[in-house]
């Protein structure tokens, strides 16, 4: 309820109102950094581009602040790193700020885009956020000055993996015994002889939901049990926004959620859970895990093509 309060001067003239009492209180937005130019793991020298935005949010008149670690950079919507140096590598992330007739707005921290400069010959370019199981992982070896490359050798944990004689490398149907450090070494004909680099080690973290059925969670109604979609995750940072879908038979038991887990009628069923990163683009079912007399209709395969 607002209680509108007026302010009168000493000649009891209306000097001017204000209301007080309690307003809805708005989640605060979160702004969104993004790479629009290089990439996250450059040689030294080269540029890179970041921009920060504030999502559904066009005409709003924001400002926008980086940040490199606890250390505050410079506001604006754009922020270049030219010709850049081995010392500015870092996690970057921006805020977005809005000033209005009451006070100045800050939006939450953007989620950071962390850029590695390197000031070696070689850098193996992996992706630099957890990918599905069944997907297929581009990895590209690059050397300072672009020779043509003669051959490229992938290794996975000191071990060699596959050989090719351009520096792009695919690594098809990903399992979770892919999640490792990976290598590169890179060769080209000089003058009078042959060159050769490695990279350091670039990390590769792969994601696979797993489904376990909880027929007896003292928390819930007896009639009901617990699905839980367990995503395995070997990641550098912590992955956010990842949504659950639950199935049965085929059928969605729901729309996506945050949450890992789901409390349902029990049935006898085929159950799936399905993970997805949105940003990512990415998303895998996980096994069909079957929970009492379980009637064979269809094949399960089958049901998860029509699931993704």
């Amino acid at each position: 309820m607002l209680r509108k309060l007026c302010l009168f001067s000493l000649q009891v003239s209306l000097v001017g109102c204000v209301y007080t009492g309690i307003l809805p209180m708005r989640a605060p937005q979160t702004a969104m950094a993004e790479l629009v130019n290089g990439g996250p793991w450059i040689f030294s020298g080269e540029r890179v581009r970041l921009k920060c935005s504030v999502p559904g949010n066009v005409s709003a008149e924001w400002r926008y602040q980086w940040f490199r670690g606890g250390e505050q950079l410079q506001e604006s919507e754009y922020f270049d790193l030219w010709k850049a140096r081995p010392q500015q590598s870092g996690k970057y992330y921006c805020q977005g700020l809005r000033t209005t007739w009451i006070s100045t707005q800050r939006t939450l921290h953007s989620l950071p885009i962390e850029i590695e400069v390197d000031g070696g010959w070689a850098i193996l370019q992996a992706p630099p956020l957890p990918m599905l199981v069944g997907e297929t992982m581009t990895l590209m070896c690059r050397v300072r000055g672009n020779p043509r490359l003669t051959e490229v050798i992938l290794y996975k944990d000191g071990v060699e993996l596959q050989r090719q004689p351009g520096p792009e490398l695919h690594v098809t149907n990903l399992t979770l015994q892919h999640h490792g450090s990976y290598r590169c070494r890179a060769s080209w004909d000089g003058r009078k002889q042959t060159n050769s680099v490695i990279s350091v080690a670039a990390s590769v973290s792969i994601i696979e939901p797993m489904l376990e059925i909880v027929p007896n969670d003292p928390l819930i109604h007896k009639d009901r049990m617990l699905l839980v979609c367990h995503v395995q995750l070997n990641a550098r940072e912590p992955v956010s926004h990842i949504h659950y879908y639950f199935y049965q038979d085929g059928l969605s038991l729901g729309p996506a959620s945050s949450q890992d887990r789901i409390a349902v009628l029990r049935d006898s069923g085929r159950y799936w859970c399905k993970a997805s990163i949105p940003t990512l683009g990415l998303k895998r079912l996980s096994e069909p895990v079957p929970y009492g007399r379980v009637t064979v209709l269809k094949p399960a395969n089958q049901h998860a093509k029509q699931l993704l």
